[in-house]
């Protein structure tokens, strides 16, 4: 399933978009405000964000600067009825991948959805190096300064996950889903903090400062760039 967060003040405009767009594989969350949005935000990790730019508010590139700062890499969709060329530049320049002036085709909104859902795909990355570490999640050899460190099946799933997203906070209900596929509902309530625990005691030099697999208090978990 992936998921779509919706920024558009015009809420006949948005609900038509969220029609045709939603469908056994896209589920659309509408927000009508720049407040609601922020407020949406963290507890759920998009795969795509469709931003208004003129809003009561406030304005969509704003959020899109704040996504952008917070390294996170989800594809953003500009919708905007500026259609100035300095408008368009500032929106790309912004971090945005997509820059959709109203009135638009419905048919060409859904094409240039699903190209960044496709292009939003996380790159799978055989082997990371970084801070030390180098990862082969080919191999499934993971070493710490040169030296190899043992590390069960469930730990390799989460840790490739938030790897092959660090600098993104992940839910913990999108990583109990992905960690877990398909069993989520039988795994024990404190699986996932049990397994973020048995990492950290292997990978950090203080496991009870993290400094890159961290906790953000009541959302989730993220493997932080430095």
């Amino acid at each position: 399933m992936k998921h779509i967060l919706l920024l558009e003040d015009d809420a006949a405009l948005g609900q038509g978009i969220r029609f045709a767009l939603e469908n056994n594989g896209i589920q659309v969350k509408l927000c009508t405000a720049l407040s609601q949005a922020r407020s949406a935000l963290p507890g759920k990790d998009f795969d795509l964000l469709i931003l208004d730019v003129n809003l009561p508010d406030g304005s969509g590139l704003d959020l899109l600067r704040e996504v952008r700062r917070r390294h996170s890499g989800v594809p953003v969709i500009l919708l905007t009825a500026n259609d100035l060329e300095t408008d368009i530049v500032m929106g790309l320049e912004s971090g945005a991948d997509d820059y959709i002036t109203k009135p638009f085709s419905l048919a060409v909104l859904r094409a240039r959805v699903n190209a960044q859902l496709r292009r939003g795909t996380p790159v799978r990355t055989a082997t990371v190096e970084f801070e030390g570490f180098s990862f082969d999640f080919e191999w499934m050899e993971f070493r710490k300064n040169g030296r190899l460190i043992e590390l069960s099946k469930t730990e390799q799933r989460l840790l490739r996950i938030l790897v092959e997203n660090r600098g993104r906070v992940l839910s913990r209900e999108a990583l109990l889903e992905r960690v877990w596929p398909g069993g989520s509902e039988y795994v024990e309530e404190n699986a996932l903090s049990v397994t973020v625990k048995r990492l950290r005691d292997k990978l950090e030099d203080t496991p009870s400062r993290p400094c890159f697999l961290k906790t953000v208090y009541g959302i989730g978990y993220t493997w932080a760039v430095n």
